[in-house]
């Protein structure tokens, strides 16, 4: 009777490490375990960004802006010091991506973008991505895009000859 009881508790764990996980949110390819990127997965995108690329994050008042290039997310701002931190994998939902890291100089920093026209206030561009963004404490709130895009149109949203 023991055995029996034995042999159906192994059973009924080994189903149960099978199944897949429920989670709604996805991290970028490479994110695996072995650290070594994903070839096969198709990039992520949000509002037609590439989330693996190269993106550039940006806001007015203050001026600031996060940029996002190979394994490296660097933040700026006037009159702040610039601080950098290794780019982990984003949580992406249907409607946001999140990448939380901490910086060389020890600051929290959260990069959150989520699907949204969005205007920085100071020139006609019309960004895809809504940007809120936490360091040391502060949220800053700008938008976003793919810095190829970025630099393709002018501040008119025109684009460059």
């Amino acid at each position: 009777m023991r055995l029996t009881l034995a042999i159906s508790a192994l059973a009924a764990l080994g189903l149960a490490a099978c199944e897949m996980p429920t989670s709604t949110t996805t991290e970028a390819p490479g994110a695996a375990a072995s650290g070594e990127a994903d070839t096969n997965a198709p990039p992520l995108e949000l509002g037609g960004v590439d989330l693996t690329g190269d993106i550039s994050v940006l806001g007015t008042e203050p001026l600031w802006s996060v940029g996002f290039e190979g394994q490296e997310m660097s933040y700026s701002g006037l009159d702040r010091p610039e601080q950098t931190a290794p780019r982990p994998a984003p949580v992406v939902s249907e409607t946001a991506a999140i990448w939380t890291a901490t910086t060389e100089a020890g600051n929290l920093l959260v990069v959150t973008l989520s699907l949204g026209d969005c205007s920085d206030g100071m020139s006609d561009r019309s960004y895809p991505l809504v940007a809120e963004v936490v360091i040391s404490g502060e949220t800053l709130n700008g938008c976003a895009g793919s810095t190829a895009w970025l630099h393709s149109i002018d501040e008119n949203g025109d684009p460059v000859s």
